[in-house]
């Protein structure tokens, strides 16, 4: 009898082993199939269509001034686009504020093309048949340091305090969930269904994440910034709404994105 139950347990165990190793296997196929599928597009990726149409928008004359954008400073001088973004953010002595990519856009569409604060930041993320100014800015801005090496410094005393600052909201826990970016983005080998989950407290992790933003959905058939992929964290965890070009926006965009140093910018990329 004892000898029957034994091996009915060591089937029964092995069975269970196996569809295990079998279920794992199974998933694991499945995402190197999505990344295999990102890769077949990446040759086509519809963000260029983004790209060209910035392009378009930065040299183009509007608002109250009548301007373009050709002359805004994104942090190496007048109209200097190359390499930009893999130093942003950073501190501008003219704002006297620390600013990402979108912040400083809202900040030259208004010195320069003569736009309120409001008209500046109105509809900052595009939708299905809704194409907007921001998108398509931050598409070719961004495109345009393909290959720079991140170089986000904190030598400036704000720059170090939005470097702690964007840390703390990144390990701060609250909602109705309590959770924070942490519990989905500082532990390794976690997915959510078949997307794998950075971890971006860990190097590697946080150099390829933040690479690759902004990015073409192919689930949306948008592209995305990378302030709407923070707005988007943040409706998820059930926290407030993240304010478009907040001062919290910013700060932990800092953190992230010297988090990424030393790793060669390649986006827009393309996602699932």
């Amino acid at each position: 009898m004892n000898r029957t139950w034994e091996t009915a347990a060591r089937a029964a165990c092995a069975a269970l082993f196996l569809s295990t190793a079998g279920a794992v296997a199974q998933e694991r196929t499945a995402v190197e199939e999505i990344e295999r599928y990102r890769q077949a597009l990446a040759d086509g990726n519809p963000a260029e269509l983004w790209e060209a149409r910035g392009e378009g928008l930065w040299k183009q004359k509007a608002g109250p001034k009548n301007a373009s954008l050709e002359q805004c400073d994104l942090g190496l001088g007048p109209g200097v686009v190359k390499g930009a973004y893999a130093e942003l953010p950073r501190f501008f002595a003219d704002t006297g504020k620390v600013e990402d990519l979108e912040s400083r856009l809202v900040t030259c569409r208004m010195t320069l093309q003569g736009l309120t604060a409001a008209e500046a930041r109105k509809d900052p993320f595009g939708s299905t048949g809704k194409k907007v100014v921001n998108d398509a800015l931050v598409a070719f801005i961004t495109s345009e340091s393909r290959g720079y090496v991140m170089n986000v410094k904190t030598a400036h005393p704000k720059e170090a305090e939005a470097f702690e600052i964007g840390k703390k909201i990144f390990f701060h826990r609250g909602g109705p969930y309590d959770f924070a970016c942490a519990t989905c983005h500082g532990v390794d080998n976690i997915r959510i269904r078949l997307q794998d989950l950075p971890n971006l407290t860990k190097k590697g992790d946080a150099q390829r994440a933040y690479t690759s933003w902004p990015a073409y959905r192919v689930s949306q058939g948008e592209l995305r910034t990378f302030q709407w992929r923070l707005e988007d964290c943040f409706r998820q965890q059930r926290f407030p709404h993240l304010e478009f070009t907040s001062e919290a926006s910013v700060a932990l965009t800092l953190f992230l994105a010297k988090n990424a140093n030393g790793a060669p910018y390649n986006a827009p990329a393309i996602k699932r």
